[in-house]
């Protein structure tokens, strides 16, 4: 953890990261967060009842835009030009919850943890955006990322000693 940070120059303000000079190379990352919920609302979800539609489907594609627009979201992030975003949603009624996986690849000069972290808690907002009317206290949390590959940091695995 003794790495500059790199988004302060040498007077300490704020500044975008200059990649120009960085190898194009393949990145990926993966991502996942968690939504907890009522064994009702869960029930309510999967049996396609919900009188707003298909929330996995809404929530999924509620991702995949999300990763597309983090540059737009969070300052200094360099638009990128991703060539796959995966987002999977999948309930997992004994733990009352709802899990979100999500993968974003490129080739690039610059990572993808931004865009697969934005994927996955977009999602989950967007599940809760659908479902608060029938729950308010559901909750989002676990929002990490899982595993990053490629650049000169290299591959990254969440719990691997590093």
């Amino acid at each position: 953890m003794s790495q500059p940070l790199t988004h302060l120059n040498a007077r300490g303000e704020a500044h975008m990261v200059d990649v120009t000079a960085k190898n194009v190379t393949e990145r990926e990352a993966r991502a996942q967060a968690y939504v907890s919920m009522a064994p009702e609302t869960l029930a309510l979800i999967l049996s396609g009842q919900h009188h707003k539609g298909d929330v996995f489907a809404t929530a999924r594609i509620a991702g995949i835009m999300a990763a597309k627009k983090t540059s737009d979201l969070i300052p200094l992030c360099h638009p990128l030009a991703l060539t796959k975003v995966e987002v999977e949603i999948a309930p997992e009624p004994e733990q009352q919850r709802v899990r979100i996986d999500t993968l974003c690849k490129l080739s690039g000069k610059t990572g993808v943890e931004m865009e697969a972290l934005t994927a996955a808690s977009v999602a989950a907002l967007t599940i809760y955006d659908m479902c608060k009317a029938v729950q308010k206290d559901m909750v989002i949390e676990s929002v990490r990322l899982l595993e990053k590959r490629g650049g000169k940091s290299g591959h990254f695995v969440a719990g691997e000693k590093q």
